[in-house]
């Protein structure tokens, strides 16, 4: 890959981590209590279609618990290491799949309208760009 390609997936990776940490560190209460996250889950229910709502019912509130731990760990984890530049491609395919599972309970990736949400293709589009075609080694990164 040229140099300039791979600086520009350098910059995706830092502008895509600094993302990915605030939207954890937005989530650091879930650490102490899982309430929120039951909150927000009950609340997409609603307006979800069936697809989102089994998702929801079987597999999202049954380890909202877990996930209440889990989840802002992982956002602030992924977050600084795709912005520190190490494992860029491991972090952007597992934060793409973390992306995704929000998009899919939310039940806002079965509209039209995904298409113009700036959560939506920038954010899974970007993390896919970086998941398939980083470099071992980003400029700036700290990667070997």
């Amino acid at each position: 890959m040229k140099a300039s390609g791979r600086a520009v997936l350098r910059v995706l990776s830092v502008a895509l981590g600094a993302f990915i940490l605030s939207m954890g560190w937005a989530k650091l209460g879930w650490l102490a209590d899982s309430t929120p996250l039951v909150d927000e889950l009950r609340n997409w229910w609603g307006s979800a279609p069936l697809v989102s709502r089994w998702y929801i019912d079987y597999f999202a509130m049954p380890a909202a618990p877990l996930f209440a731990r889990l989840v802002p760990a992982a956002e602030l984890a992924a977050g600084a290491v795709l912005v520190v530049g190490y494992r860029v491609r491991l972090a952007a395919a597992l934060s793409f799949f973390m992306v995704l599972n929000f998009h899919i309970a939310m039940g806002v990736i079965f509209e039209l309208s995904y298409l113009t949400n700036a959560y939506g293709p920038p954010v899974i589009g970007g993390l896919a760009a970086l998941a398939l075609g980083a470099e071992r080694r980003l400029p700036y990164s700290l990667s070997r």
